[in-house]
């Protein structure tokens, strides 16, 4: 038995095309902009794309876009999605399991939720876009987050790249701003 997740039509047919490897960061993270781009397009979530690869072998575990409204629940986020489809590809919440090198790309630097889900799920390198301030910019509530969070990660294991292609992923953020994007987070 496996979670479904409400996945739009235009995600499943998309993710059907992109080549199974990705070779370098610069395309990881383009797939995840895309990812984020479409969904946009699509009117089926906020402004958010994550893409799973396995380090070593380079190969796409999972995609995800953001899909809590969409989905009508709070932890569809981007990297919880791309993340619980990689865990349903491997057949393992543990996606270090093996011995797996594992890299998460994601569209922005990681909310208070996904800051903890990472760790679990196997992630031992972590490459983002947009900084947090980007999207707080914007209207949405990361959560509470430690100072040095990404010091945090390091001694866990997991190295952090920040910025990476940061102003495409300040371009989508814009966009969705500026055409009215449902913006959400944790209550006061």
């Amino acid at each position: 038995m496996s979670l479904q997740l409400p996945l739009p039509a235009w995600f499943r047919e998309w993710v059907a095309t992109l080549p199974q490897r990705l070779e370098y960061d610069a395309a990881a993270m383009t797939v995840a902009l895309e990812a984020c781009r479409r969904n946009l397009d699509g009117g089926t979530g906020g402004p958010f794309g994550a893409v799973v690869l396995d380090g070593k072998t380079r190969q796409v575990l999972g995609v995800g876009v953001n899909l809590v409204v969409f989905g009508q629940a709070s932890v569809l986020h981007a990297e919880i999605v791309a993340l619980t489809l990689a865990q349903q590809r491997t057949g393992s919440y543990d996606l270090a399991a093996g011995g797996r090198d594992v890299t998460l790309y994601s569209t922005a630097e990681p909310c208070a939720m996904c800051l903890g889900a990472i760790p679990w799920s196997g992630v031992n390198r972590l490459v983002c876009g947009a900084r947090d301030e980007d999207v707080r910019a914007i209207g949405f509530d990361e959560g509470d987050k430690p100072a040095g969070w990404s010091d945090l990660y390091r001694r866990r294991g997991i190295t952090v790249t920040r910025d990476f292609l940061r102003a495409e992923a300040v371009g989508l953020l814009e966009r969705y701003a500026a055409d009215g994007g449902i913006r959400y987070g944790p209550h006061d």
